[in-house]
């Protein structure tokens, strides 16, 4: 099979010449479960949990990996993820309430967010929430209050963001100095909030936190974070006496969207991480904390892809092909939002040669409902199954209902067997929760 680099590690072909995941017929799948159709395959996760925890045991015994929910959250995965021994990162009371069925021990959970609301804390506190990363003074206030009158002590950790900015999309950059997220080391305001937050008496400060973004390809950006996070750490602890127990030094690892595409490896990643924490703290003569990362899109990215049915086919003279299918923006947002680039083929003709140069369009009403221009694939026919690869992260995660689209079904493949993980919604539940005007019978 070509370009199986950007697909789930059993992707294959089969007798038939049809694209095949440990076991299931992509087109077989389409025909029992209909499309647009989310497809995980569960040894690719579990598979990469395992490629974290073994890289940092390399390095300490003294760590935390915690899955990024964001990149997608549901109670299968969150559930896929604990049976590997990760922590879970939530980013707002929606996630965490996931994280708590999928049954994630509070102790596990790490809340996020640069607005959490009196509501969502309140939620997370009264069903136990392991550490808090506070973003902001506004909210520390909030969160000391909350606890207060709860009589408990919370753990926290302080959301930093160091002023990198990492080679990455803009819109996907957050440790830059102009961030909506965290404290700032500019006129001090990093070191401010680690002071007012040993001094409030119901929270427990045991570390730091900083996440310089995401689809990251080169490892010297998180090398210079940890060189200014410890750096404050040691100001902190000359000024306070502050004993950093955790530094979280976030996720951001790359993955292949395309045969171009050069991320580097999770065993690399574990060794800038934990030896420059490792590194820097021994010049300050500090003791060593326990490392936490936060991976998401490296987890489950490359572990998705979806597959369409192919529609309208629109050649315009001279300029392009257009091949329509029967989702796009609503259940892929990320080459609107990013400009992100994906590969594609078709899963009923996964062995015929790919000699045709085609757009492929979604099926809204924009203009820029664009998937992937000038991919090279089979040549398309009406009813064809198109499917692009890496698409597990983030993209359902944003899924909409735009244009009155239902959101996708979701399934997990496993040795030949699929399982259905999120039902495709209908139209039914498009309307669910409406109201008419007026009542029947009403003038």
């Amino acid at each position: 099979m070509t370009h199986t680099l950007v697909y789930p590690i059993n992707a294959s072909h089969n007798a038939a010449g049809h694209l095949e995941i440990d076991g299931c017929d992509v087109t077989g799948l389409v025909a029992e479960f209909g499309t647009p159709l989310v497809i995980y395959e569960e040894k690719s996760i579990r598979d990469q949990c395992r490629r974290y925890m073994g890289a940092f045991r390399e390095h300490t015994q003294d760590f935390e990996v915690i899955y990024a929910s964001k990149a997608f959250s549901s109670v299968a995965v969150d559930q896929l993820v604990l049976e590997e021994g990760l922590s879970i990162d939530v980013s707002s009371g929606g996630e965490y309430h996931v994280a708590k069925v999928a049954g994630f021990p509070a102790g596990r959970i790490f809340f996020h967010g640069n607005n959490k609301t009196r509501d969502e804390l309140e939620y997370v506190l009264s069903g136990g929430v392991g550490h808090v990363v506070v973003d902001s003074f506004q909210e520390l206030a909030l969160l000391e209050e909350l606890v207060a009158a709860r009589g408990e002590i919370q753990r926290v950790l302080l959301r930093i963001t160091p002023g990198i900015e990492a080679h990455t999309h803009s819109y996907i950059q957050t440790g830059q100095i102009d961030s909506k997220f965290g404290f700032g080391l500019v006129d001090g305001v990093a070191l401010e909030a680690m002071r007012q937050t040993l001094a409030a008496p119901h929270l427990d400060l045991v570390g730091l936190h900083a996440h310089i973004g995401s689809q990251i390809f080169r490892l010297d950006a998180f090398r210079k974070a940890i060189e200014i996070l410890v750096g404050l750490i040691g100001q902190a602890h000359a000024t306070f006496g502050f004993e950093c127990r955790c530094l979280n030094v976030g996720g951001g690892l790359g993955i292949r969207y395309t045969e171009e595409d050069m991320p580097s490896s999770i065993a690399d990643y574990a060794a800038i991480k934990v030896e420059g924490v490792r590194e820097e703290m021994a010049a300050r003569s500090l003791p060593m904390p326990r490392v936490l990362i936060e991976p998401g899109r490296s987890i489950v990215g490359k572990a998705g892809i979806t597959a369409y049915r192919v529609g309208t086919i629109k050649e315009v003279p001279g300029i392009r092909t257009y091949v329509s299918v029967d989702g796009g923006m609503s259940d892929n947002i990320r080459p609107m939002l990013y400009d992100a680039h994906y590969e594609g083929m078709l899963a009923n003709k996964a062995a015929a040669p790919a000699d045709t140069t085609i757009t492929v369009a979604g099926k809204h009403c924009e203009s820029g409902d664009i998937l992937i221009r000038d991919a090279v694939i089979a040549r398309p026919e009406p009813g064809d199954v198109l499917v692009m690869p890496a698409t597990g992260a983030y993209c359902y995660a944003m899924a909409s209902n735009y244009n009155g689209s239902p959101r996708p079904a979701v399934v997990m493949v496993k040795d030949g067997r699929a399982r259905v993980i999120i039902e495709r919604e209908t139209y039914g539940d498009l309307v669910a929760k409406h109201h008419p005007l007026r009542d029947e019978g009403e003038a």
